[in-house]
């Protein structure tokens, strides 16, 4: 199971959990591309610091992806004007 999904279930278990809110702003930064405290990491269980590293691999790749398919996008766009 990827660690977006385990986040996901984690933070709707108990969203009250401190650990559950660090990882839940932490997405909320990623997403808005703004900034988060990365000592807040430290106030994390090793599980859920695991876990926090884990989505931020994940979100990196994803962003890999996701430019990849705007590039591809693009380069199609590109081609229809050629014909």
């Amino acid at each position: 199971m990827n660690a977006i999904k385990v986040a996901r279930r984690f933070i709707e278990t108990d969203p009250t959990n401190e650990s559950a809110q660090i990882l839940a702003r932490l997405v909320l930064a990623l997403e808005a591309e703004s900034s988060f405290e990365l000592v807040h990491l430290y106030d994390l269980d090793y599980k859920s610091f695991q876990l926090a590293i884990d989505i931020l691999k994940e979100w990196r790749l994803d962003r890999y992806y996701a430019s990849k398919s705007k590039l591809f996008d693009l380069s199609l766009q590109v081609r229809e004007l050629q014909h």
